[in-house]
């Protein structure tokens, strides 16, 4: 049984990366379905205020602690954390592991010239990935052929690559009808695989500074995003942490 610890009415695992690749890898050897999300502070911000959102994460098998806000908010806390499991670190672990057990992988999201590179990229990084199929992300109008042929293509594994909170509710909405044994949103994951994003240096991510890098690359689109949920995020800390002084 997986740890659990609820924050801000979000549950969560505080898992290290290996104990999470290795439940998932159990998990997948037992035949068991998993549902993956990980956790950021702008999502459980968005949470407070969107019940199918709350709902889709509350689903999840693993639910993973990621960013560097949530990690020092949970801590302030009192939780225990053992450490940050970013989801592209977790993702490129789960294609190691996939590639060693000759498991087959699906790709859906991002732009089709996006998509198109990753593959490219993954198939050179990982050569004896198999790479089952991949869509685009600009499918709503045709959402059941996509479910069809992710089906289909026999693939065990699934990330998709949208933005939450459609990536989070087309997982729990469709997860029945994929046919995987594992699914999990990896968020921008495929613009940082394909170049057209770059991901921090090493030193920002372990400083718990790669959201400003973010901000840095694209200041029109994160700025606000950044601004109104961390802000929102630390005076949710500290009115919790004010309880918890009044209650001991």
């Amino acid at each position: 049984m997986i740890k659990t610890i609820s924050l801000f009415d979000v549950p969560m695992h505080p898992l290290t990366m290996k104990e999470t690749v290795d439940e998932i890898e159990s998990r997948m050897d037992n035949g068991d379905f998993t549902q993956h999300v990980v956790v950021n502070v702008a999502k459980i911000v968005i949470m407070q205020n969107d019940p199918m959102l709350r709902e889709s994460v509350a689903n999840c098998d693993i639910i993973n602690i990621d960013g560097a806000g949530v990690v020092i908010g949970a801590r302030f806390l009192g939780f225990d954390i053992p450490e940050r499991v970013a989801g592209i670190d977790l993702f490129m672990h789960l294609l190691t592991m996939a590639s060693r057990k000759k498991m087959s992988v699906y790709l859906l999201g991002a732009k089709q010239e996006i998509i198109e590179k990753t593959v490219l990229v993954l198939s050179d990084k990982y050569p004896e990935l198999k790479i089952a199929g991949y869509h685009n992300g600009y499918f709503w109008e045709n959402e059941e052929s996509v479910i069809t042929d992710i089906k289909k293509s026999g693939a065990q594994l699934l990330f998709v690559a949208i933005t939450s909170p459609k990536k989070e509710n087309f997982i729990n909405q469709w997860k029945d009808a994929l046919g995987v044994k594992f699914v999990m949103g990896v968020g921008g994951t495929f613009d940082v695989v394909s170049g057209k994003v770059k991901r921090a240096p090493v030193w920002m991510q372990k400083g718990g500074l790669e959201w400003l890098y973010r901000v840095i690359q694209e200041p029109r689109r994160m700025w606000k995003r950044y601004l109104v949920t961390n802000s929102n995020f630390v005076w949710m800390l500290l009115k919790a942490r004010v309880k918890q002084i009044f209650k001991s």
